[in-house]
C-alpha cells in the first residue's frame, strides 16, 4: 500500500469520524470536536474546513458562554446541499419522499392506486413520474440526490423481490424498470419502515415493527441495527398461522395472520369500504366495525405471542394503519399477549403506536442513503469540488 493511498484511507476515516461527531451530538466546536475525537485541533480544523465546503457541515455562529479563552464556532450537520429519496410501492398507495442530510422533509407526495393485479411496467412508470416530481423540486432547492431506496411489500434478496401476493408479483427486479439519475435500491417496506422508526421515530435501539397494511410485515431491529435473516427474508409476519384450517391467504395458505388483521379483512369484517369509513364507524362506536378491530387485535396478538416467545421481545411498535387503528386493537392485543405469556416471561413486552405513521417506510428508505453519507462523506467532497 502506498503512502498516498494510506493517507486517502487515513482521511476518509477521519471524515467520518468528525461527521459522525456532529450528527449524534452537535452544535459542536472545532475544539470540541478534537477533545471528543481524539484528533488534533489542527486535523479537525481542516477536515471541518472541508465538510463545511462541501455542504456536508455548516458554521452557526459563536459556541455558548461558559468556555474559557476566545469563543469557537458551532457546527452543525447542514441540510443545504445532499439529500436522499425514498420511493415507495405499496398495494394501494405510491409515495416518494427527500430528505436532506439533517433528516428534515424536503418534499413528499403520495398518489393512492391500487396496484393489484397492475404490471410491474405500468406502477413503476407510475412511480417514475413521481419521482421526477421529487428530483425537479430537489434541484430547485439546490439539492444533491446522493442515492434512492424504493421500498416494496413483499420478500427481497439479491435485488429481486421474490413474491409479493397483494400485488400479484413474483420475481420483478422492481428497482432496475426505474430510470433515475441515481443508484436505486430495493428492499422490503417493514424491514424500512423498521429503520424509518429507529431513526425518525421514539429513539428505541431494540423493538419489532409491525407494518399494518394490506398486508402484514414485521421489521426487527436489535441493538440499533435490522436484523433481516441469512437472506433477507425475515419479517413475514402476515403468513403466520393463526388458525389452522381458516381463510384461504393469497400466500396459498390457510389462517394466515393477513386474512384476519390485514387492511382488507378489517373493512370487510367492519362491514366498511375505506378507512377512513372504518374510523369513524369506530368512533361512533359502532359495534360491527369494534368487534371487526377486537377480532384482529386477537389474532395479532396470537402471532405476536409467538414472535415473543422466539425472539424475546421486549418493545412492540404497530406502524401503517395500525397507527389510526391503535386505540381499537391495543386492548386486544395486549389482552392475548398478557394472558399467553405471564407464564412465562411475568409481563408481556410494551405496546406502543408508531409516531410515523404510514410515512415510516419512506423515511427508513431516504435515510438508509442519508446514513450511507454520515458513514462515508469521502465522495461527497470529491463530488462538490467536480461541480
Amino acid at each position: 500500500m502506498t503512502q498516498a493511498v494510506r493517507h486517502d484511507s487515513m482521511r476518509a476515516r477521519n471524515l467520518e469520524v468528525v461527521l459522525g461527531a456532529v450528527s449524534r451530538g452537535g452544535p459542536l466546536t472545532r475544539a470540541a470536536l478534537a477533545e471528543l475525537t481524539g484528533l488534533t485541533k489542527s486535523t479537525v480544523s481542516k477536515l471541518v474546513g472541508d465538510l463545511v465546503d462541501a455542504g456536508l457541515l455548516a458554521e452557526t455562529g459563536p459556541a455558548r458562554a461558559g468556555e474559557r479563552g476566545r469563543p469557537g464556532v458551532d457546527v452543525v450537520l447542514s441540510g443545504a446541499r445532499i439529500a436522499s429519496l425514498g420511493l415507495e410501492i405499496n398495494v394501494d398507495y405510491l409515495a416518494v419522499r427527500v430528505l436532506d442530510l439533517t433528516g428534515a422533509v424536503r418534499f413528499a407526495a403520495r398518489r393512492d392506486r391500487d396496484n393489484r393485479g397492475s404490471r410491474p411496467k405500468r406502477v413503476l412508470a407510475e412511480l417514475q413520474a413521481l419521482a421526477e416530481e421529487a428530483i425537479t423540486e430537489a434541484r430547485r432547492l439546490g439539492l444533491d440526490l446522493a442515492g434512492a431506496v424504493l421500498a416494496v411489500s413483499g420478500p427481497v434478496g439479491a435485488g429481486v423481490l421474490f413474491s409479493a401476493p397483494n400485488l400479484g408479483w413474483q420475481d420483478v427486479r422492481a428497482a432496475d424498470l426505474l430510470r433515475l439519475p441515481v443508484p436505486v435500491e430495493l428492499d422490503n417496506e417493514a424491514n424500512l419502515a423498521a429503520l424509518g422508526e429507529l431513526w425518525y421515530g421514539d429513539g428505541e435501539r431494540d423493538f419489532l415493527y409491525v407494518s399494518g397494511e394490506v398486508g402484514i410485515g414485521a421489521g426487527l431491529v436489535v441493538n440499533g441495527e435490522l436484523f433481516a435473516g441469512s437472506r433477507g427474508l425475515a419479517g413475514e409476519l402476515g403468513h403466520v398461522v393463526v388458525t389452522p384450517g381458516g381463510p384461504d391467504c393469497r400466500c396459498g395458505g390457510n389462517g394466515c395472520l393477513e386474512t384476519y388483521a390485514g387492511q382488507e379483512a378489517l373493512l370487510a369484517a367492519g362491514n366498511t369500504p375505506t378507512l377512513a369509513a372504518l374510523l369513524a364507524a369506530l368512533d361512533r362506536g359502532d359495534r360491527v366495525a369494534l368487534d371487526a378491530c377486537t377480532a384482529a387485535g386477537r389474532a395479532l396478538g396470537v402471532a405476536l405471542t409467538s414472535a415473543v416467545n422466539l425472539l424475546d421481545l421486549d418493545r412492540i411498535v404497530l406502524g401503517g394503519v395500525f397507527t389510526q387503528l391503535y386505540p381499537w386493537l391495543a386492548e386486544p392485543v395486549a389482552g392475548v399477549l398478557a394472558t399467553r405469556l405471564g407464564g412465562l416471561r411475568g409481563a408481556p413486552p410494551v405496546l406502543t403506536a408508531s409516531r410515523l405513521g404510514g410515512d415510516a417506510a419512506t423515511l427508513g428508505a431516504a435515510g438508509r442513503v442519508v446514513h450511507r453519507v454520515l458513514a462515508d462523506p469521502a465522495p461527497f467532497l470529491v463530488r462538490a469540488q467536480e461541480a
